[in-house]
């Protein structure tokens, strides 16, 4: 059942997911080679509490940290660890904040020192795909015309769309209806209305679509080796148009990236 939310609880979870934006922000100048994942994720429980809000992913059915941290051929849900980042890597940071009841949960695949120019363009196809999903999220739409969005914008440049994992709707549960595939045929699905909220993630592959998981029962990683990159905003439906509640600005800001690419999702 898809859960519709008010505008007062449209601005409570704008704040929840700003939340988790800043701690992507605050993460942003701390990644670089030598760091471990285990310390970021330290620094990620400790920003979100000092901002009076609880962990999103901590315990979430189980999982022992507070961020999902997937470096280069893990796609999402790795568990922090003490192995050091090294130059060239990429890494998916996942982040989730419970406050007032109300979830958020953001995504950034951040550069590791110098990475090659091949994997560059995956990251940057993998968030434009982001925002071509996002403008198919509006009244009268479907979730296909989002999933279709993704898949098309890849797939054209050669790359594999997970099917396996999917976003979803957002609210007082982390995953609430509806899933969003990041794949999918045009007026096919669940149709948007006015104030639904939903997490888009594209998970896209450098190779293969295909995946496999480790025997943590967790990190699932691409089945070829190839890396793979995430990107995640939270957005609501708002007179009839998507208007995002997540913002990649505080990341920008801490790399010295400038950007208007948000703007228009922006009322």
């Amino acid at each position: 059942m898809i859960v519709i939310k008010t505008r007062e609880e449209i601005e409570l979870m704008r704040e929840s997911a700003l939340i988790v934006s800043k701690t992507l922000g605050m993460l942003a100048k701390e990644v670089k080679p030598g760091v471990t994942t285990l310390y970021l994720d330290k620094l990620a429980e400790e920003f979100i509490r000092d901002h009076h809000a609880i962990p999103g992913f901590l315990g979430l059915y189980d999982f022992p940290n507070t961020l999902c941290m997937s470096p280069n051929a893990q796609i999402v849900h790795g568990i922090p660890n003490d192995k050091p980042l090294e130059d060239g890597d990429i890494i998916s940071i996942d982040c989730g904040a419970l406050k007032n009841g109300f979830y958020g949960d953001h995504a950034y695949t951040f550069e590791v020192g110098n990475v090659t120019s091949e994997t560059k363009k995956l990251l940057q196809v993998t968030k434009e795909s982001l925002y071509a999903g996002i403008r198919e999220f509006k009244v009268g739409n479907r979730v296909g015309d989002v999933g279709f969005a993704i898949q098309n914008y890849c797939e054209k440049q050669g790359y594999g769309i997970v099917r396996e994992l999917v976003g979803h709707g957002l609210g007082s549960e982390m995953h609430e209806d509806p899933e969003m595939p990041n794949y999918g045929r045009r007026g096919r699905g669940k149709k948007f209305v006015e104030g639904m909220v939903v997490a888009i993630e594209p998970m896209v592959n450098m190779g293969t679509h295909q995946i496999n998981q480790l025997k943590d029962g967790w990190t699932i990683l691409t089945k070829d080796g190839k890396p793979s990159a995430h990107f995640e905003h939270d957005v609501a439906i708002l007179n009839g148009k998507p208007e995002l509640l997540s913002t990649f600005k505080y990341v920008y800001e801490a790399l010295g990236i400038e950007s208007n690419e948000e703007e228009e999702f922006r009322q």
